[in-house]
């Protein structure tokens, strides 16, 4: 019978976590969650690791969990973010540049890296893609190297690991996979942004005929 309590008590435990990451919506830390529960951050993580083996092992489930150092979260899975866009009528919008996904993947492969680094590997300068990255909260400094001068050093943020579904850097996609990745991304919004030229443009011809049915004496009547 106490092992049966016992099993009931993790079980509402785990409900009330995924409750809790559910309404959040973003990434909550163990230290919340532990006050939450009455729980040590410690025991919230292990908690957390359990319902994360749960929801990861249904690769067909539509929703994923993440664990980080001090967070976790539960997120959309990547393979049905296209229905999630069409259901709730979100457009595609504000990814990167080409030079900004170019520093980006530099920066997640060698860092920590200084911006130095960066413009040698490219030929060119990046101040202004290092910044929007910085922006964008996707890469940020990370101390100082000891050198001459010494430069800023830069890493990627938990948010970038967020925003390509990873847990950690070791689980980074081998080689340029990232970069092939975010191409597709930018191929497809590039052909999105097509189709809605084209509507815009036939919508435009069609205006007069519509103005004119909007517009009649019977109507200002």
């Amino acid at each position: 019978m106490d092992q049966e309590n016992k099993l009931s008590e993790i079980r509402k435990i785990e409900g009330a976590l995924e409750a809790i990451l559910f309404a959040a919506g973003h990434p909550v830390s163990y230290d919340k969650i532990g006050e939450a529960l009455g729980l040590t951050p410690g025991d919230a993580k292990r908690i957390a690791e359990h319902l994360a083996d749960k929801y990861n092992a249904n690769t067909d489930g539509g929703i994923m969990m993440l664990l980080f150092p001090d967070t976790c979260q539960l997120c959309s899975r990547e393979d049905y973010i296209p229905y999630v866009r069409i259901a709730l009528g979100i457009r595609r919008g504000g990814n990167l540049s080409n030079s900004a996904l170019e520093v980006l993947a530099i920066v997640a492969y060698n860092q920590p890296v200084t911006r130095s680094f960066i413009d040698t590997v490219r030929g060119v300068d990046s101040a202004y893609a290092v910044g929007s990255l910085i922006d964008k909260e996707l890469i940020e400094p990370c101390g100082r190297l000891d050198a001459p001068g010494r430069p800023t050093l830069l890493a990627t943020t938990e948010k970038f690991l967020r925003v390509f579904g990873l847990n950690n850097l070791g689980e980074r996609p081998e080689g340029g996979a990232l970069r092939g990745a975010a191409d597709a991304l930018l191929e497809a919004e590039e052909d999105e942004e097509q189709m809605s030229i084209d509507e815009d443009v036939e919508e435009s011809s069609e205006a007069p005929q519509e103005e004119e049915e909007l517009y009649t004496p019977d109507d200002e009547q």
